[in-house]
């Protein structure tokens, strides 16, 4: 058996997030499939499949590059009455009972004690933490000690926070200009404490004890040594707490690994209590939040406002979110760079007998090909067509109508009567694909497209 760990699920999305960055690829957040998932409408899951990615590729409408992103974690804001886990270097991802927290000022918090009785039982967190910007550990009246990390600034915010997750990032370098929030940060990455012990475990309870027990951390300390106080309930170890030490805890440094041992207790003590050592991140709490909140996703954010110059549809629907790397122009040759891009073809009229609308079918009475309208300005049809229409060019001077409503009209013969898409969307990596329920698109509508990308 074999593990993918943390890091290089972290370095493969920091390729990903340089590969964007980087001014030789172009990454467009994509929109499409106006017709309707089934008779109920319902969007069904979808699946890594060729034939999925091409059909993806056929409903497509519109493009816009992305320029937005940041590394993600989940969202989890602090309520009062919940119950949080301290941070574990042996749990994989997240707890049931999240080791971290935003509060109301959008200030992320990491739990490093949580707040337990003296039988050694989880209590309920009923006060949210706040201040100590520094990064310095302290506690809260209902037992728990809470770290600060980072704040998410006003337009990290607008960006990024969405129903489930937050931005997350680390701070290279800052000046006077830099916002409030990236400086504060930059600080408690440099101030953070390589090799730190950050809580106790109790494996086993152990059996016997009369009184509370020496706790002696030992291992490679290269500082600070480590000090735990331990409590007992029923003759059994409850709880190994940090200690306290004139205002601030002592979680030692330079320790890369760590063992405890527990002495004493008084002469009843049947079966020893088995205590772990609890390390912090490599690098030291807040150093990188990315590491301490273990991040392996990235966020990518795009909003379309109106119509975008003509080339994001309005008065229609669209049930697809995707991600396509380096689409080519409508010649297939030349890469596509500009911001916003069509997807569909264009038919051209010269007489329109009955108006057509958006959603319906239409047919050539020549070609006999048919094709899904998207889109109708004047004596213009924007369209695309599926596996369900099928596929072929329409024929100038031709008649054509809507099979499933009352639109009449005739193909331009002056002229090539269809026009192609500004976007090749054959081309190109499609690297996301997310269905969804039906969004109708308005004027004076922005999209908040966040396209969430997990390794």
């Amino acid at each position: 058996m074999a593990i993918i760990t943390n890091p290089i699920k972290k370095q493969v999305i920091q390729n990903l997030k340089d590969d964007i960055d980087s001014s030789g690829t172009h990454y467009y957040a994509v929109i499409g499939r106006s017709e309707d998932w089934n008779e109920t409408d319902a969007a069904p899951v979808p699946v890594n499949s060729a034939r999925e990615e091409r059909n993806f590729r056929l409903g497509l409408q519109s493009a816009k590059k992305v320029s937005d992103l940041t590394f993600c974690v989940p969202r989890y804001n602090w309520s009062s009455g919940a119950i949080y886990s301290a941070y574990d270097d042996s749990v994989v991802g997240y707890p049931t009972q999240t080791y971290y927290v935003m509060n109301d000022n959008n200030q992320i918090y990491m739990c490093i004690q949580q707040g337990r009785n003296a039988a050694g039982q989880a209590q309920v967190s009923t006060q949210q933490p706040t201040g100590n910007l520094d990064g310095t550990p302290f506690d809260t009246s209902d037992g728990y000690i809470w770290k600060f990390l980072y704040s998410i600034g006003a337009l990290d915010a607008s960006k990024f926070i969405s129903a489930n997750y937050i931005p997350i990032q680390k701070v290279i370098t800052t000046d006077s200009d830099s916002p409030a929030a990236l400086i504060e940060q930059k600080a408690v990455q440099d101030a953070a404490i390589v090799g730190q012990i950050v809580g106790f475990a109790v494996d086993s309870g152990g059996a016997g004890y009369d009184t509370a027990p020496a706790i002696t951390v030992t291992g490679n300390v290269g500082g600070i040594k480590a000090k735990g106080g331990a409590t007992i309930s029923g003759g059994q170890v409850s709880k190994v707490t940090l200690i306290d030490s004139s205002g601030s805890y002592t979680l030692g440094s330079g320790y890369t690994f760590a063992n405890v041992t527990v002495t004493g207790g008084g002469s009843n003590v049947t079966k020893p209590a088995k205590v772990r050592a609890i390390l912090g991140s490599p690098l030291g709490l807040g150093a990188d939040p990315r590491d301490d909140l273990r991040s392996t996703a990235i966020m990518l954010n795009v909003k379309p406002s109106g119509n975008e110059s003509t080339d994001f549809i309005v008065g229609n629907d669209f049930r697809q979110v995707g991600l396509l790397k380096n689409p080519m122009d409508s010649s297939g040759s030349v890469l596509f760079t500009e911001t916003t891009g069509i997807c569909l073809k264009k038919l051209i009229l010269s007489t329109v007998t009955s108006t057509f609308s958006p959603d319906n079918k239409i047919v050539g009475g020549t070609s006999g090909n048919i094709a899904l309208i998207d889109k109708v300005n004047g004596s213009s049809i924007w369209y695309h067509q599926t596996e369900d229409t099928g596929f072929g060019n329409f024929t100038a001077g031709e008649g054509v109508s809507e099979l499933n409503d009352s639109g009449v009209g005739v193909l331009d013969i002056s002229v090539t009567p269809y026009v192609n898409p500004e976007i090749d969307t054959m081309t190109g990596e499609i690297l996301y694909i997310d269905n969804r329920a039906s969004i109708t698109r308005s004027d004076d509508q922005t999209e908040d497209i966040k396209l969430v990308i997990q390794i």
